[in-house]
């Protein structure tokens, strides 16, 4: 349970980071309370879009990885993030991703930042 939320909140200050480098990607709130909460749901549904979706893709797309030398990564992580802001919009989250550029380049941030947030945090295994 412990490992859950520590990954969780590193997703959510991932997201955080990707919100503030990136204007295209928005999160709107009326506190900083608000906009802590909608991280926190945002993370969660990023976290079930990459649990769910994301092998699936990748195993979809492993010709293209190996053709690519892995670097078709970058685009199956901005298609998870535009997902996640698709079904943000479905739940009437306040969270948007504008353009696939704008996906690409937060998720590469996402994933930099979550990297070394979970190099940086202790983890259970």
């Amino acid at each position: 349970m412990r490992n859950f939320v520590v990954k969780t909140l590193a997703n959510a200050a991932a997201l955080a980071v990707a919100v503030w480098v990136l204007d295209k990607i928005t999160l709107t709130g009326h506190s900083t309370g608000d906009k802590a909460l909608t991280l926190i749901v945002v993370a969660l549904i990023f976290g079930v879009v990459n649990v769910l979706v994301k092998p699936v893709v990748q195993v979809l797309t492993f010709p293209l990885f190996i053709l690519t030398l892995g670097l078709i990564t970058l685009v199956v992580n901005a298609l998870m993030l535009m997902l996640t802001s698709w079904v943000t919009g479905i739940l009437h989250v306040s969270f948007h991703v504008d353009g696939f550029w704008t996906a690409v380049l937060g998720g590469l941030i996402i994933s930099v930042v979550s990297w070394a947030l979970h190099l940086a945090l202790p983890d259970e295994d």
